[in-house]
């Protein structure tokens, strides 16, 4: 068996009493959007989307249709269509035709928050995988559309049916008395009267058919695809802060100088600001959704896209620079950088997908007074870009741009690069309706730390090929290798397959992990199955995901996951996400920027461990940024 030591951290740095911060997190008490700790576990996303939905319907969330209408009003009023930026998922550059959508769900809502039908319908599947159970959602092919449904039991609902709950088109259609969600393809045999928003619009409980535009229902007269199992879920976002490293998210394009934009999508250049937008969506106008009989209007910019800056000042006076690194000698040091969101790029020109283009800015930028061979790699060191020396002000950008991970190497030991002054700086795309926002009239802001960290094996197809031990992408099995310099408690796997159309459902799909060299199995994911149900139309996706996670036994550095199933279907690709135990914590210092009716403000406090925060916030808030910062 193939060992693989890309993780491994040199091993005179094992057992380095470092401190670091993993997993920092606050939420605040803004009735809409308080941010990454109300809403970063699917146990948290359910109690806050229960919370919203009982306070504008009045109803608590305890049927299967509470649930799916909880989940879509969260949907509309946190994730917005627009046209993201692709990953580089199989190797074959950004443009790539080879399935460029965006289908997993965590980095879907925070690091994007938008995306077009088929994107966000596909990443949705995972959150009701976890709310409603097995297979119990699916996308569905409809006119110039990708539309969703979910099979919902009980009541007038019975054993089960399949309801549209669209997202993307703001839509959910009553049956004509008003007992119950309707499915599209029950929808086909009076889809006229169905869409049409003056059609007994009180069966609709307060929920506009075509919320965004009236014609969007002509969508609905064809019912053509199933989409099983069409997205998946990874490991919760987690961001890590290290010791000389400042995390700053702005709450609107622009970064300091109000002109510098770094983002991940579709340049609409609305209103003559570059970057993704969107001009009818529920997002930044919340409070108007429930009720309204009219929809949204066009304006531009209703919202767009946020950012994450880091900013990291490693310390070679001290090992602290140690907690940044996965690789060290006398004449080299590798830095690694991770984030739940996705590093994002100025675009050379204004070209509608110049972010493609050669000559991004913005994404990664290096400072310092030092000289020496720079290199990047993006599958985890198996291979390197072409090595650039060192100036102050080297940009990146286009080695990293629309991932995830990145390692730098400096090919220079600490103590050259003691007196350096090195800084490096990588600003990320966010979803605006992720971050934790002030509000009115005083704002409590609450923190916690996990004391955790992700270490992220995809999901690009190529740095997952780094750690294939047996098996491989194209056969009917994979397994990959891991090692880490931290104890990882806990396991996420993912596989994207080529189950078929129609899928087989006696397929049996498992994922198992060994942390004993391959000894001894235990299951991340046993017997998984594509499920079929209900009414269908005549044709399918002829793919899937099968995924999953597993607490470890007990903590392991060592780690083998393998992807295997009874029915010979080929895996086309694979990733695992290891989270592991960080060292005690520090203190984190957490600073906000806003004005309101008072003026100006910037206040920080310093939190150690959970605790709260009281801010004196007047009318008319705007927040304009929020930092992280160690203080040890």
């Amino acid at each position: 068996m193939r060992r693989l030591i890309g993780l491994m951290i040199a091993c005179t740095l094992i057992g380095q009493a470092l401190a670091e911060t993993g997993d920092p997190q606050i939420r605040t008490d803004h009735p809409w959007y308080p941010g990454e700790l109300a809403i970063s576990t699917f146990d948290r996303l359910f109690a806050t989307q229960a919370e919203i939905y009982r306070r504008v319907t009045g109803r608590p969330v305890q049927t299967d249709e509470d649930r799916a209408l909880a989940s879509w009003l969260f949907r509309n009023t946190h994730y917005w269509h627009g046209e993201a930026g692709r990953r580089d998922l199989w190797g074959n550059g950004f443009e790539s035709q080879h399935d460029y959508r965006l289908r997993e769900y965590w980095n879907g809502l925070f690091g994007f928050g938008y995306g077009l039908c088929g994107t966000t319908h596909s990443q949705w599947t995972a959150e009701f995988e976890h709310r409603l159970g097995h297979g119990r959602a699916r996308g569905v092919g409809a006119s110039a559309h990708n539309a969703f449904e979910v099979f919902l039991t009980g009541g007038a609902y019975r054993e089960g049916r399949w309801a549209l709950l669209d997202h993307d088109l703001s839509t959910v259609i009553f049956d004509p008395s008003g007992a119950r969600l309707m499915g599209l393809g029950e929808i086909q045999s009076d889809v006229d009267r169905l869409i049409d928003r003056n059609y007994l619009p009180g069966r609709q409980r307060g929920w506009l058919v075509c919320g965004l535009h009236p014609d969007d229902g002509n969508s609905y007269r064809s019912y053509a695809v199933a989409e099983y199992l069409a997205g998946y879920a990874g490991p919760p976002p987690m961001v890590y802060l290290r010791r000389g490293e400042t995390l700053r998210r702005y709450f609107q394009p622009g970064l300091d100088d109000g002109k510098t934009f770094v983002f991940w999508g579709r340049n609409y250049n609305a209103g003559g600001i570059p970057g993704p937008h969107r001009s009818r969506t529920w997002v930044n106008q919340p409070d108007k959704m429930h009720g309204s009989t009219t929809g949204t209007p066009h304006r531009d910019g209703q919202v767009r896209y946020a950012n994450v800056q880091s900013v990291y000042r490693p310390d070679f006076s001290t090992d602290d620079y140690r907690e940044g690194i996965v690789r060290e000698s006398a004449d080299e040091i590798v830095f690694e950088f991770q984030t739940p969101y996705v590093i994002g790029a100025s675009p050379p020109n204004n070209n509608a997908w110049g972010i493609y283009q050669p000559g991004c800015t913005g994404g990664l930028v290096l400072r310092g007074n030092l000289d020496c061979p720079v290199a990047v790699s993006r599958d985890a060191g198996r291979t390197w870009s072409t090595e650039q020396t060192f100036v102050d002000g080297l940009d990146l950008t286009d080695l990293v741009k629309g991932r995830s991970s990145y390692w730098l190497r400096l090919a220079a030991g600490a103590q050259d690069l003691r007196d350096s002054g090195l800084e490096i700086r990588t600003v990320c795309q966010a979803n605006i309706a992720v971050l934790p926002r002030l509000k009115d009239n005083g704002t409590t802001v609450q923190y916690a730390s996990s004391g955790r960290r992700v270490r992220s094996i995809g999901p690009e197809i190529e740095l997952a090929k780094t750690f294939v031990a047996e098996g491989g992408f194209g056969e009917p099995s994979v397994s990959l290798d891991l090692r880490s310099d931290r104890p990882v408690v806990q396991a996420y796997a993912a596989a994207h397959v080529a189950s078929g159309s129609p899928p087989d459902p006696t397929v049996r799909y498992q994922i198992e992990f060994s942390t004993d060299g391959g000894e001894h199995f235990r299951p991340i994911v046993r017997d998984w199955r594509v499920p079929r149900r209900g009414d269908e139309p005549s044709d399918f996706w002829s793919q899937s995901f099968c995924y999953g996670s597993a607490e470890l036994p007990h903590p392991s550095r060592d780690i083998q996951i393998r992807f295997r199933n009874s029915g010979g279907k080929r895996y086309l690709r694979a990733e695992a996400h290891l989270v592991e135990s960080t060292k005690a914590n520090d203190s984190v210092r957490v600073t906000y920027d806003w004005n309101d009716s008072s003026g100006d403000h910037r206040q920080s406090h310093v939190f150690d461990g959970t605790g709260t925060w009281k801010l004196n916030t007047a009318q008319d808030v705007r927040t304009r940024w929020v930092e992280f910062a160690t203080d040890k």
